[in-house]
């Protein structure tokens, strides 16, 4: 597999992960991310010992887009500390089945991660373990596929949570195309590819020269073909 390189330098590694990679290690024989980001590095400069790629940030394995990885320690604690403090701004692209009651809107709840089964679910905020999840929305687009009426929605993450995004939609009534674990219609056995959800954008400052950088992927599945598509950044 040939890695889609947006940009590197000495300190940072900014790719877009296929649909239906793991974004970290994985148990299996299957590549990830990190492998190929490392061979990719050891292509360029051979050295004894592995390199350094540290995660910042993750993505669902049927789910592709941008990410970034840090190639030194450094960068990895700068790039964490933005993430913790949600200055890392992550847009995403979702096709959900329906239409949000609003075109404009925002999310905001709390969910608790089943990790037995898992998944995660929408709970009070007392409950233990529940982590305050938020993002806003924009319905970009809305037409009929097949019998279904289906949305494309901009999607802005204020927050990280496990299937978050896939948790919030649902929860409202407006499910995501293709996702087998909350979406009840796909889980019947319908074949709707994979869930239709893109990470399309990526900002964050650089960590050593504190420049805003902008990156984009084009969302990729059939169902994003039959809508739209947003102008690269």
């Amino acid at each position: 597999m040939e890695l889609n390189i947006l940009y590197e330098d000495k300190e940072i590694l900014v790719a877009e992960k296929p649909v239906g990679m793991e974004s970290q290690s994985a148990r299996s024989f299957e590549p990830d991310m990190v492998s190929e980001v490392k061979k990719h590095i050891n292509s360029l400069s051979p050295k004894s010992g592995e390199p350094y790629v540290g995660v910042i940030h993750r993505l669902d394995k049927p789910v592709g887009g941008v990410m970034v990885y840090a190639k030194t320690k450094e960068s990895a604690e700068s790039l964490s500390r933005q993430v913790s403090q949600h200055q890392m701004e992550k847009i995403y692209y979702a096709v959900v089945c329906g239409k949000p009651v609003d075109n404009f809107g925002a999310c905001v709840d709390y969910l608790w991660k089943d990790g037995k089964n898992n998944c995660s679910k929408i709970v009070d905020k007392g409950i233990k373990g529940a982590k305050l999840a938020e993002l806003h929305y924009q319905v970009v687009d809305n037409r009929n596929i097949g019998n279904e009426e289906c949305s494309l929605v901009k999607i802005t993450l204020k927050t990280g949570r496990h299937h978050q995004i896939r948790v919030q939609m649902a929860g409202r009534g407006t499910p995501l195309w293709g996702d087998r674990k909350y979406n009840p219609r796909f889980q019947k056995g319908i074949d709707g590819g994979n869930v239709a959800l893109f990470a399309y954008s990526l900002s964050f400052s650089h960590p050593t020269t504190k420049k805003k950088l902008t990156f984009s992927a084009k969302p990729k599945g059939e169902i994003f073909e039959m809508f739209p598509l947003p102008e690269m950044v």
